[in-house]
């Protein structure tokens, strides 16, 4: 019979290899870095767009420094406004002498579209189409429009009873806007169409078949103009 070995001690066999762990890598890791880096590609682009356009911009202003186009009403012949509250009929005689300044040195100013409109107290009362016309530099140009007819128009009872003051008065509160579709030149460099809007508040007296008129004359009336 075989003895048993009695062991003392530790026993000092081979090492233990540790667990090993399975790492799956991410299917989508790959695209993900893609997306990433297509994203901040287009940030920077766009960045760089809008830094170039900003340069752009404010050296065309350094070079041209462009002025506001001035707009004045030198005179406005009002020789009939008579409203019939029964049928809410107004009739209606406005003829207008307006100067519209281009002050700038460097741009010249394309008039492709102009429309006129006048409106009593938030109400329109006629409109009507103007030709267009280039401006020059630091030039002038006169535009005359003219609203005659008859309209049927209603009126609240606040705009009521300013008209029966005005009428009192002798003479009337009356807006003129002019909408505009303009492009300004410098060189042989044009702008994209733009949109602005030129407002007249106007206090007009009406004028009498004799040629006077019972709410005093016509002050000239700086327009604003509105980009």
């Amino acid at each position: 019979m075989h003895e048993k070995q009695q062991l003392n001690g530790a026993y000092y066999g081979p090492s233990i290899p540790p667990p090993k762990s399975y790492h799956r890598p991410s299917r989508g890791g790959g695209f993900d870095c893609c997306c990433g880096c297509l994203f901040n590609l287009i940030f920077k682009l766009i960045l760089t767009v809008i830094i170039i356009v900003g340069i752009v911009v404010f050296l065309f202003w350094l070079i041209v420094r462009p002025n506001v186009v001035k707009v004045h009403v030198t005179d406005a012949t009002l020789t009939q406004f008579n409203y019939t509250n029964n049928n809410n009929n107004l009739n209606y005689d406005l003829s207008l002498n307006i100067t519209i300044r281009n002050p700038n040195k460097k741009l010249g100013i394309y008039y492709d579209s102009i429309e006129a409109r006048a409106l009593y107290h938030d109400v329109r009362v006629d409109s009507v189409f103007l030709d267009p016309f280039y401006q020059g530099h630091k030039s002038t140009n006169l535009l005359n429009p003219s609203f005659k007819g008859q309209k049927v128009i209603v009126l609240g009872a606040d705009q009521s009873l300013d008209l029966s003051k005005e009428k009192d008065a002798g003479a009337y509160e009356i807006v003129v806007k002019m909408y505009l579709r303009v492009r300004f030149k410098f060189g042989a460099f044009k702008t994209r169409k733009m949109k602005p809007k030129i407002t007249c508040e106007l206090r007009i007296p009406l004028k009498s078949a004799g040629g006077s008129s019972a709410g005093g004359g016509f002050e000239a009336t700086k327009c604003d103009w509105d980009r």
